[in-house]
């Protein structure tokens, strides 16, 4: 009897045990890697900015050794020189690579997150952050070899949240801007880095810096900053030179700033801004601001991929968390636009959990929930998948020289034929470490930028 009852007790001591020591242990080492799948999880910490924190952060810029590369490609912004993260340089590309994967040129580290590079004239910019001052940091590289030709940084206390510095600069001949994670916005002469102005969307438009931090790409045209605050305004254009407002788009609806970033779209000769904001989506002018357009019938405070325009007043909207996609089709009756849904697929048929879908000849290709690389057509039918034996988690992808580079979670990258006649692979390596590879590609001069959580680095993808 005795030996029966310490049968049943054996067990259950043991499990306490385990208990205790997995507790302990995640107590004593509060970086380990647990990987969260998808960035924010169930959603709940919310971000506020520093209390006591000065509207306007003096900066520091400092000088290094590193010179300007002499290629001449150009990646300027988020999803390159077009919007649609397609590279039209010419430059042709090789459809193998070694077993090891395409050689690479330079690598550096970087501060947690999915930050990715502009590149212009040479240079690669970053905007980074520096764990141990404290502080956003915006970095001009060379495109030749990865060092440091100089650094701006300026105060903002940033805790671990999913990664931290997530946004793209957009960079001119003359100017550099980017986003910070706690929505600061500054810009920076892109040539030598010194300090032109700052805007602290929190102080001075009552945004609410978005879960997991700012996610939100900005853009420059025609010498302005394109900015969507959320909060007292909904979108500001601000002057490249000065930073005085040029124009301010109205919110009485409140909504707020989203992951999304805005996008160009040309409508029976008009040239309007697409933005994806928390209670729906809306169409701004570029010329003075006004809003042409509204629609609640695509809204989530999440959403992360952008708008992706399709031409005849066609605009593709994806996302994740069980949203979907959705085809919005644009008409003008008179002096007035409608915004209306063509049709909505279900997030099992396709959507977007992070990365912005491309429209390259004809069809859609994005890596819908569950990891398949996809072809669409535009009427919503599913031309093919990559099937489950080629999955890709939430990873980035672009498309030059009639190529797709797709890469999943933890650093395997891939090549594909970017046709819709089907899914053909041409190559596949293991090139980074991870975990997280999720910042956007970045592709100039036959050079691909790739990172991971804590590494980006540059490959020659060119053709021998």
């Amino acid at each position: 009897m005795r030996y029966s009852v310490l049968s049943r007790l054996i067990p259950v001591f043991l499990a306490v045990v385990g208990a205790v020591l997995l507790y302990v242990w995640l107590r004593s080492d509060p970086a380990c890697k647990l990987t969260v799948r998808l960035p924010g999880g169930d959603g709940t910490e919310e971000i506020v900015q520093d209390e006591g924190e000065p509207k306007k952060l003096a900066g520091k810029l400092e000088l290094f050794d590193g010179t300007p590369g002499q290629l001449t490609g150009s990646w300027p912004r988020f999803r390159g020189s077009n919007f649609d993260n397609i590279s039209t340089e010419g430059v042709e590309l090789a459809r193998n690579w070694p077993d090891e994967g395409p050689k690479v040129l330079w690598s550096i580290d970087v501060g947690e997150g999915y930050a990715s590079a502009a590149v212009h004239s040479g240079r690669v910019y970053i905007l980074d952050y520096d764990r141990d001052k404290q502080a956003d940091v915006i970095r001009c590289l060379s495109f030749a070899d990865g060092r440091d030709i100089w650094r701006y940084s300026y105060p903002v206390k940033i805790k671990r949240n999913h990664g931290m510095s997530r946004t793209v600069p957009a960079v001119t001949d003359k100017y550099l801007v980017a986003l910070g994670p706690k929505c600061h916005v500054t810009c920076l002469d892109s040539v030598t880095g010194q300090f032109r102005w700052m805007l602290n969307l929190v102080r001075e438009f009552g945004t609410k810096v978005p879960l997991w931090y700012a996610g939100q790409c900005p853009l420059i045209e025609d010498g302005k900053a394109i900015i969507a605050p959320g909060g007292d305004v909904l979108m500001i254009a601000a002057d490249c030179e000065t930073g005085e407002i040029i124009w301010k788009s109205p919110n009485p609806n409140k909504w707020q700033m989203t992951h999304s970033s805005i996008m160009p779209v040309e409508f029976e000769g008009m040239r309007m801004y697409v933005y994806c904001a928390s209670g729906g989506v809306v169409g701004v002018s570029a010329e003075d601001g006004r809003i042409l357009w509204e629609t609640t019938e695509w809204k989530m405070r999440t959403n992360i991929p952008s708008p992706l325009a399709i031409g005849d007043g066609l605009i593709f909207l994806s996302a994740g968390y069980n949203q979907g996609s959705m085809m919005l089709k644009l008409t003008k009756e008179g002096e007035k636009i409608k915004a209306e849904k063509v049709f909505r697929l279900a997030p099992e048929v396709f959507g977007a959990d992070q990365q912005t879908p491309i429209f390259y000849k004809g069809y859609i290709y994005g890596v819908r929930p569950g990891g398949q690389l996809t072809c669409l057509a535009p009427d919503g039918n599913i031309i093919w998948t990559s099937t489950s034996a080629h999955k890709f988690g939430l990873g980035p992808f672009i498309i030059a020289d009639g190529l797709i580079f797709v890469m999943n979670d933890s650093g395997l990258l891939t090549l594909a034929e970017a046709s819709p006649t089907g899914y053909f692979q041409l190559a596949e390596a293991k090139v980074l470490e991870g975990p997280d590879s999720w910042g956007p590609m970045t592709l100039a001069s036959g050079r691909l930028i790739l990172r991971d959580m804590n590494r980006m680095l540059c490959f020659d993808v060119s053709r021998p």
